[in-house]
């Protein structure tokens, strides 16, 4: 089944067909035994000509609890970002001028999962290591820690205890390579495997692509997830996108095309009204979390965005509600040191326990062999039209239907 590893990947991934002519780098293989520990492209060196400055460098991080992980950035002239191949292949930070997509959390180094012991702390362990921009949680299970049923090795149905946002995060990809289209505009192609898989239990394969064009103030993540057991599987996937300063400050405002929102527990319900605005670091703030499904065009999309308090700095996120029906808003916003820091996150559930999810039916399965697709396309908004034109986006999907505010927590 994996002799062919490398050509499944494309297929999977399902985007236009790749030529003979195409830059390929192979970084990362358990089928072939490769690590390439140190690679860099850039210059005379990038194999296409562009009109912008374009480099791609391969790391290894040395020291303490980062010992070990491999990194992979890409500079594509307008844009920086660093991806974590050693923990499924998450995206560090992006960059562009001085504005930073990311967050200060308290966690200083870019943790390998050998440090890791998610059953920690009451099952908070995946903490130890959170201080990316953009972590994958899933693929098993998402959401809060606490047991959960399953049916075990001898048939009979037993007791689980599931962690914080599942394993994902914490999986080293097992293949890994960059690819440059030929064709104009020749697009940067970072892609993976991590593999979700253990003896009577889960064959979860998750196949990634990150891509970005020179010059663009874009970046595309494009997933897709294999069942490769022999039985139906549930699953479930979110994207744990995170932002502090300088996006996020007293001010600043989430917008989105709000179909109906609910409050996670009776905490946030005090603040229902006042979720869209952030306010600036407080100490003792407690997290607050905010449930929605959004409305979408006719094709599907829907888009939302985080910007600034003076409107000309801002991120846009854009996908599909076939893909990732559901999105959960995180304010945690206590002293700077603390973790203030903002999540917006899409997935294809909320973030209960898998199994309040399941009883209120967010819990999809795959069949044997089947295999289910993500994207989401993230602008950077580097000034006030940019952001304003995303604000007219927006407003234009949401048109004039309603929002459907819960007051109370769902029962």
């Amino acid at each position: 089944m994996k002799t062919h590893a490398i050509i499944v990947l494309f297929v999977f991934l399902t985007i236009p067909k790749s030529h003979a002519e195409d830059f390929r780098q192979l970084l990362i293989s358990v089928e072939k035994n490769i690590r390439v520990e140190e690679w860099s492209l850039s210059g005379s060196e990038f194999p296409f000509k562009t009109d912008s400055s374009v480099s791609i460098r391969k790391d290894v991080l040395h020291g303490g609890k980062q010992e070990g992980v491999d990194v992979i950035h890409v500079d594509n002239g307008k844009l920086r970002f660093t991806m974590i191949p050693t923990r499924g292949m998450g995206i560090y930070e992006v960059v562009s001028g001085d504005l930073r997509l990311g967050w200060n959390s308290p966690v200083k180094e870019i943790v390998h999962p050998s440090f890791i012991n998610l059953s920690s702390r009451g099952g908070l362990g995946w903490l130890e290591g959170f201080n990316e921009w953009m972590v994958r949680c899933g693929l098993e299970w998402v959401g809060h820690p606490g047991e959960d049923k399953f049916i075990n090795n001898v048939g009979d149905e037993a007791v689980m205890d599931l962690t914080l946002h599942g394993k994902v995060a914490n999986i080293p990809a097992s293949e890994v390579e960059v690819v440059i289209d030929e064709e104009p505009p020749h697009t940067i192609r970072v892609r993976g495997r991590v593999d979700e898989r253990m003896f009577y239990g889960p064959q979860l394969e998750l196949w990634t692509e990150i891509s970005t064009t020179p010059g663009s103030l874009q970046l595309t993540v494009t997933d897709r997830l294999v069942n490769e057991g022999a039985d139906d599987q549930e699953f479930q996937m979110l994207y744990h996108t995170n932002f502090g300063p300088p996006l996020l400050e007293k001010g600043a405002e989430f917008v989105a095309p709000i179909r109906e929102v609910t409050p996670f527990n009776e905490h946030a319900a005090q603040s229902i009204d006042r979720a869209a605005v952030y306010d600036g670091p407080t100490p003792g703030f407690v997290e607050q979390v905010y449930c929605m499904e959004l409305y979408a065009g006719d094709d599907d999309l829907t888009q939302v965005m985080l910007k600034n308090a003076s409107g000309n700095r801002g991120v846009s996120m854009s996908f599909s509600v076939e893909e990732l029906p559901f999105l959960t808003q995180w304010k945690n916003l206590p002293a700077l040191d603390a973790g203030y820091v903002t999540g917006i996150e899409p997935g294809t559930s909320f973030p209960h326990n898998r199994q309040i999810e399941r009883e209120n039916g967010r819990v999809p399965k795959l069949k044997p062999g089947e295999s289910r697709r993500f994207q989401i396309t993230f602008e950077v908004l580097s000034n006030q039209s940019s952001v304003q034109r995303s604000l007219e986006e927006i407003k234009e999907i949401q048109g004039d239907q309603k929002t459907k505010v819960n007051r109370n927590p769902e029962e």
